[in-house]
């Protein structure tokens, strides 16, 4: 009897751990959390996203919009430089400066070629007549030897004054120039100290400006202002 009921507890402990077994197999599991639960941070963060993504879509098609102007042609300062450009060609016509000049020039080229063709006419008639004289053996070997000298000195002559002359030209083409150059160059001065442009370029055809916006030809405004400059010097 005593090792039946010494056997007891044992039994009532299996009983026990197996009831308890069956206990927890029985136990309803926990409910699962869904994978996402709304909440009003989850809200937020969602606006904020959404914003940053249109704020970057913004920024990528402003700066695709942008044309960023090269470096020469912006000013110390970072803003755009203002360019405008005058048009020698139709300076050259209707500048009375210019055109005063010119015909000065002409004048004297006029006048030096004049001279030249005369002489030469005169050489070349004075050779005529000493070939025909040689050649109808009416001078002396002597004569026609002192009549080749002169002609070769006249027409050595000539030659110097063509060279002499034409440098001449050239000296007084350079000067006038040059007039013209200080006199445009010390004229844009003062007229840009009202505009301010930061380039005024000079354009005219078969140059090296190849395409120029009309809008920025300021010619007209610079011929008006500089014949009516010129008019008045004249008084």
């Amino acid at each position: 009897m005593q090792e039946e009921n010494l056997n007891k507890p044992e039994e009532i402990q299996e009983n026990s751990a197996i009831e308890h077994s069956e206990a927890i197999q029985v136990t309803p599991a926990v409910a699962k959390h869904p994978f996402f639960v709304f909440t009003i941070n989850t809200v937020l963060g969602l606006v904020l996203l959404a914003g940053l993504v249109v704020l970057y879509i913004m920024v990528l098609t402003k700066k695709e919009q942008t044309v960023q102007l090269p470096m020469a042609l912006q000013s110390s300062k970072g803003k755009a430089l203002s360019v405008v450009y005058l048009n020698l060609d139709s300076l050259n016509t209707r500048y009375e400066l210019i055109r005063n000049l010119r015909k000065d020039l002409e004048v004297t080229v006029n006048k030096l070629q004049s001279e030249l063709k005369k002489e030469e006419e005169s050489l070349q008639k004075d050779g005529a007549d000493f070939q025909q004289k040689v050649q109808a053996n009416v001078i002396s070997e002597d004569k026609a030897k002192q009549i080749y000298e002169i002609l070769m000195k006249r027409q050595q002559a000539l030659v110097e004054k063509k060279e002499r002359y034409t440098q001449m030209m050239t000296q007084q083409q350079i000067a006038m120039n040059q007039k013209l150059t200080d006199t445009l160059t010390n004229f844009l001065k003062r007229f840009n100290r009202t505009y301010k442009f930061d380039y005024i370029m000079g354009y005219k055809s078969e140059g090296e400006i190849l395409i120029a916006n009309d809008t920025l030809d300021i010619t007209s405004t610079i011929v008006d202002a500089i014949n009516k400059e010129y008019q008045e010097r004249k008084k």
